[in-house]
């Protein structure tokens, strides 16, 4: 067998968006990796008093749903399907640019109006301690009065909890609306950048510890896998803290008087993420010109250490040549311990050097 039979196939690379060049607007293309082997859409319907849930696994137990529940939670995992999405946007008219937006992953975190329902993107992310690489997911939100939509990549479980409180009834989730739903799910989200930011803090103040410590050629790459890896959570961050400013400006209306107080802990919270973010960044940043003047003065130590020891055996290399100089009458040439002489003056002159070294502390 071939060494070449046993490689592993390679992945195909994910759509770009040079594959969408000449398309008209709105067009259903899915550009991102495909992270789940089917679309699964789960379909919550809730109230006060009761609660159905059901999950669909193809488009044709999708176009056979008649929901009939006071309000409801659509939720789809898996967006490389396009024709799952008509469907649901058929059946809850969203404008083709909203389903375009949901399709293409790379999006930043934004929130756009469309008059009868809020369309809100944001980024899921997750840190691998392994690798020190962070991974981004982009998930989707459409709020109506009565229903709200969320579209994910994959399954992560993340708003698993969520789910549990409207099973278990706990809280207000089943009494109030469904943008008291929409901010539960975005606490969820930005509680979880709170858990990456603790990752990589401890993770930078353990580097810090050690480049104090000893300076070392790895510990450079790792300080750049962070610093690009906060520019990641950076990028989200930021656009995020304005979709959140939005909501709680209830410009258009979508969410009560009683959410909105929940809306203002969100947004505390993702201050208070910005600010941890850029004292990490900084740190980073910290670390990077520590690490410079480290080694700069590790070497600068091992020069002036090269430089003492050259200039301990200067003179003795200065006697040697001076009593190897081809001349026949010289001092000492003819003594029986002429060559003990000269290396005594050798020695004698390098143990004062060396002993002036030693006081100035350059020899430490």
């Amino acid at each position: 067998m071939s060494r070449a039979s046993l490689r592993s196939p390679r992945k195909p690379p994910p759509p770009k968006r040079s594959g969408k060049a000449g398309l008209p607007a709105g067009a259903l293309v899915h550009l991102g990796e495909r992270k789940t082997e089917r679309a699964a859409v789960t379909l919550i319907e809730y109230g006060p008093e009761d609660l159905a849930e059901t999950r669909f696994d193809g488009l044709a137990a999708c176009q056979s749903c008649a929901p009939a529940g006071p309000r409801l939670w659509l939720n789809v995992h898996g967006l490389h399907e396009p024709e799952v999405l008509q469907e649901i946007g058929r059946r809850f008219r969203l404008h083709p640019l909203v389903l375009e937006d949901i399709l293409n992953t790379d999006q930043r975190p934004k929130i756009e109006d469309y008059g009868d329902y809020l369309f809100l993107v944001a980024r899921f992310f997750d840190y691998d301690p392994a690798s020190l690489a962070v991974t981004s997911e982009q998930v989707s939100f459409v709020v109506g009065r009565d229903f709200l939509l969320s579209f994910q990549e994959r399954p992560t479980g993340s708003f698993d909890p969520v789910r549990q409180w409207l099973r278990q009834d706990k809280g207000r989730i089943r009494q109030l609306g469904t943008d008291y739903l929409a901010y539960a799910l975005l606490d969820v989200l930005v509680d979880r950048y709170f858990v990456v930011l603790e990752q990589i803090g401890e993770r930078t103040e353990q580097l810090e510890e050690d480049l104090m410590a000893r300076p070392e050629a790895a510990q450079l790459q790792v300080l750049h896998q962070l610093k690009r890896e906060t520019l990641k959570l950076r990028r989200a961050i930021w656009p995020l803290r304005e979709v959140v400013n939005t909501l709680q400006r209830n410009e258009s209306r979508f969410f009560a008087a009683e959410t909105q107080l929940y809306l203002r802990d969100i947004y505390d919270h993702t201050v208070h993420l910005i600010e941890s973010l850029e004292a990490i960044r900084d740190l980073i940043a910290g670390m990077l010109d520590i690490y410079l003047s480290s080694i700069s003065n590790r070497v600068n130590q091992e020069v002036r250490a090269l430089t003492v020891v050259a200039l301990i055996f200067m003179p003795a290399t200065l006697i040697s040549g001076i009593f190897g100089m081809n001349f026949h009458a010289m001092p000492l040439l003819d003594a029986p311990a002429g060559f003990l002489y000269a290396i005594g003056l050798m020695v004698a002159v390098a143990a004062t050097l060396g002993l002036v070294f030693w006081r100035r502390r350059w020899l430490v």
